[in-house]
């Protein structure tokens, strides 16, 4: 028996860039705002990624945006608090 703890992590790929969302982003809700964005003509969505960084996209009708799920080894930085960003060239 093992005692990895897992977590879900959501990736939404946007065009031709993907990220990983931080823990604790409500998915559904972003899909609403990109869906509302893209009816809308085009608007910027901004959301936290990996890293507890925040990106900013902006979503067209024409923008094509996959988001797929995965279970992965939890990772106690992945708050999603972009306040406290880790990784990349502030990483430790």
């Amino acid at each position: 028996m093992s005692d990895t703890q897992t977590m879900v992590r959501t990736q939404i790929a946007i065009d031709d860039s993907s990220f990983f969302l931080a823990q604790g982003q409500d998915v559904d809700e972003l899909q609403r705002r990109i869906e509302a964005a893209s009816e809308a003509g085009g608007r910027f969505v901004s959301f936290v990624v990996l890293g507890n960084r925040r990106v900013t996209a902006l979503f067209t009708p024409h923008s094509r945006v996959i988001f797929s799920v995965e279970t992965v080894q939890n990772d106690p930085r992945d708050t999603g608090d972009a306040a406290d960003p880790f990784g990349g060239f502030f990483d430790d």
